[in-house]
């Protein structure tokens, strides 16, 4: 946590350098901090709408290879390839949020290092002697520069060997947010740091709820209890955290779910996937009539093409051609005059006759076994 809390705690310092005031500093930072994730959420936004635009699609596969999940995954790596899309882009502004979280709670445990400065052989001298102060009992197990504070504000004198200037920046060190110590750690008493844990899981409620209204994937199915999962999860783990850490920590995880859920809203007004994918689905089922109103038309048409050539070819068969004529009429033809009885087998001759009630089977049977059909020859009637 050291390592992520050193860019952090010189952000922090500029902060409370401003305002002089760890609060206000610790506001300034969480609108910081959401400001630099902005352009992540935005992409978030933009990838949950495009996601919406082919989720019609996406349906469709699901669908029909849902007895073989592996192809099903195939065909959807293919699509979002098609598509260019990450289905994991949507985790990074989530995933960034738990750096800022560990640094930040380094920041706070360690407040003279990362806001007043302070080198480290004056902060292990002011260790050494808070623990004459307050006993290896009083002091903290999570962070001794807490201990310091606490030292120095139940006995000043003691820290007289480091030199005024130590004690007076100690005492005027503002550690408060609306009169709360932000380096406590909030417990189950009944009193205003309860309400961190609170307000934390309320406002991860409310952000995982936003989240799956304005979200376009269909709340059914596993999917529906995936989402109800984490509408429980998260808040429950945001109070857990909350009880854990520093109210400073808490305060934070307050403020940039409150941020969040006002980006959300705008963005969700900006960018709604679940309007793109009712526009999407709806342009897709028009698309679809239209496809079918085309394939009936054609069939249609080829129908009356078919029914008109049988009507000449017939018309040519009664017209009493003599019997070893051959009929110049298309095989295909003839088979479908043949299989309709509506030509005249007194006007063909026996071979042709065979001929076509030979292709006639065939043609049958290629389309019943799915094989390829072979035209008769001349030696099939030997």
């Amino acid at each position: 946590m050291r390592i992520l809390g050193i860019p952090l705690g010189w952000i922090l310092h500029f902060c409370y350098s401003l305002v002089q005031n760890y609060g206000l500093a610790l506001v300034m930072f969480t609108v910081l901090a959401r400001l630099i994730l902005l352009p992540l959420s935005i992409k978030q936004q933009k990838g949950m709408v495009k996601m919406a635009m082919f989720r019609p699609k996406m349906e469709e596969i699901q669908k029909k290879y849902a007895k073989n999940p592996q192809k099903m995954n195939e065909e959807l790596t293919n699509l979002y390839a098609r598509e260019g899309y990450n289905p994991m882009s949507g985790c990074l502004p989530t995933l960034i949020q738990f750096p800022i979280l560990f640094g930040l709670i380094d920041v706070i445990y360690n407040p003279l290092t990362h806001l007043l400065r302070m080198d480290a052989a004056t902060i292990s001298n002011a260790v050494s002697i808070a623990q004459s102060v307050l006993g290896e009992g009083g002091m903290s197990r999570y962070s001794k520069e807490m201990s310091v504070i606490s030292a120095v504000a139940q006995n000043p004198a003691a820290f007289s060997s480091i030199g005024g200037d130590f004690v007076s920046q100690i005492q005027n060190f503002d550690f408060t947010f609306f009169g709360l110590d932000l380096g406590t750690t909030p417990t189950f008493a009944l009193n205003l740091f309860l309400l961190i844990p609170i307000l934390s899981g309320l406002s991860s409620f409310l952000m995982s709820w936003l989240s799956m209204k304005n979200n376009a994937m269909p709340n059914e199915g596993s999917t529906a209890a995936m989402n109800r999962s984490m509408m429980i999860m998260m808040p429950l783990m945001s109070v857990w955290i909350s009880f854990q850490v520093p109210a400073g920590v808490g305060i934070y995880w307050v403020l940039s779910n409150a941020l969040a859920l006002i980006q959300m809203y705008v963005l969700g007004k900006l960018y709604n996937p679940r309007e793109m994918a009712q526009k999407a689905k709806a342009e897709l089922e028009a698309q679809r009539e239209a496809e079918r109103q085309e394939k009936i038309e054609a069939r249609k048409a080829a129908k009356e093409k078919q029914a008109e050539k049988n009507r000449k070819a017939a018309e040519a068969a009664k017209a009493g051609k003599k019997r070893n004529a051959p009929v110049e009429v298309e095989e295909e033809t003839l088979i479908d005059l043949v299989e309709n009885d509506e030509v005249d087998e007194k006007a063909l001759s026996q071979k042709e006759i065979n001929r076509m009630k030979l292709a006639a089977a065939r043609r049958r049977d290629a389309e019943r076994y799915g094989e390829e059909y072979v035209e008769v020859s001349d030696e099939d009637l030997e």
